[in-house]
């Protein structure tokens, strides 16, 4: 059951214009799960009016912390980004569906495919895999360097088994998509599963590839939404339900969706 609270911020990292905050909420820390989310009250009295959507990047329950991932990029991100350590904000969460990996075992290896902001749930995620004893391969792609800020944090924490970093710049890494950088792969018999989210373009790209190794994979969407509950039906999306694509509200049933079940295309 979500929660709505009023949280301190208690660490806040920066990169230009990327964040990573941390909160202390043990209320959200004691129900959280990778892929989920909280919805954040960027301005108490707006504008903007509505809250914005942020994927948990992390969550200790021994702590009692939370913490968020994003990129500057517009008014809610830019006023978020003015927070400081001490400084309360209200927070509504955890919400929505997250990734499925309970039944994941060795041997096996774990793809997570992550494209700038998009990394946000896979850290996350990685550090649940690894409490777990599963072999992780990241792939972390952006437009340049500096798109890639949490690259050492996944480096010290040891939550890759092998990090995979490329931008389009060639700044540092591969030169090229991520999603070059996976096809030049070559897929290990020993890949089980997929974790994916990044841009609509990379992911769909991501999604015929594994669709032409015939590996199951997860997907993060990201949508705009108006209030994260199911009651605006601001953020449907086109998903396989039964033999049928019906509009699925993100929030709700999501945000995370099996890579067979997204439209991706209206050819599909």
């Amino acid at each position: 059951m979500s929660q709505l609270i009023e949280a301190v911020i208690k660490d806040k990292k920066s990169w230009g214009d990327y964040f990573f905050v941390t909160f202390q909420a043990p209320e959200l820390a004691a129900l959280a799960a990778p892929g989920q989310f909280v919805m954040v009250k960027v301005s108490p009295k707006g504008p903007p009016l509505l809250r914005r959507p942020f994927s948990l990047a992390s969550a200790d329950r021994e702590e009692g912390t939370i913490a968020i991932f994003f990129q500057r990029v517009g008014l809610g991100t830019n006023l978020l980004s003015r927070y400081s350590p001490g400084e309360k904000i209200s927070l509504i969460g955890p919400l929505g569906r997250g990734f499925s990996f309970e039944d994941l075992a060795f041997p096996g290896e774990l793809l997570l495919i992550g494209g700038g902001r998009g990394i946000a749930p896979l850290y996350y995620l990685a550090q649940k895999l690894k409490e777990r004893g599963l072999k992780v391969i990241i792939f972390y792609g952006g437009k340049t360097q500096s798109d890639l800020p949490l690259r050492e944090a996944l480096a010290k924490k040891k939550l890759a088994d092998k990090l995979i970093l490329a931008t389009e710049d060639g700044s540092l890494g591969f030169k090229g998509l991520i999603t070059d950088v996976l096809e030049q792969e070559v897929l290990s018999p020993l890949a089980k599963k997929a974790f994916v989210c990044g841009p609509e373009a990379m992911m769909k790209k991501v999604a015929e590839l594994l669709r032409r190794w015939n590996l199951p994979g997860e997907f993060s969407l990201e949508a705009f939404m108006g209030c994260g509950f199911g009651v605006c039906w601001g953020c449907v999306r086109w998903i396989k339900r039964g033999q049928e694509y019906q509009l699925v509200r993100i929030c709700q049933e999501g945000p995370v969706f099996s890579r067979e079940d997204i439209k991706w295309s209206e050819e599909e």
